[in-house]
């Protein structure tokens, strides 16, 4: 199981993936990151994994799969919930939620739920 301040981490690196869905970080997108968490207690670990993968001009493809990977190592969490609560609000920061982005936010559901029920299914 992943700890809490990588989970938290992972989800920065998620934020990443749906602002970078459309091509680019828009300002606006990294005003709803800073205001979304500014109060939050993983806050430092969110915004600082984001700005990472932002400098390192990451594959938007690569730090999806590490996303995946990490949470499917830690397993069902009712963090996910707030994962996705958080995807939803950046990706809607500038001009609404666009098509790629939208789909960054399904594809982060199923893949999760998908890889849960395989887990499951080798039990069975």
């Amino acid at each position: 199981m992943v700890d809490k301040e990588k989970l938290y981490e992972t989800l920065g690196e998620l934020l990443y993936v749906v602002a970078m869905a459309d091509g680019v970080i828009q300002k606006e997108e990294k005003e709803a990151l800073n205001k979304l968490f500014e109060n939050h207690t993983w806050a430092s670990e969110i915004i600082w994994s984001f700005e990472y993968e932002e400098a390192k001009h990451s594959s938007v493809e690569e730090v999806y799969n590490k996303v995946i990977n990490v949470c499917h190592a830690h397993g069902p969490a009712a963090e996910y919930t707030e994962f996705v609560s958080a995807m939803k609000i950046i990706a809607d920061a500038a001009d609404g939620i666009d098509e790629n982005e939208q789909k960054v936010i399904r594809s982060f559901s199923t893949d999760l739920i998908e890889r849960f029920q395989r887990d499951l299914d080798r039990f069975n």
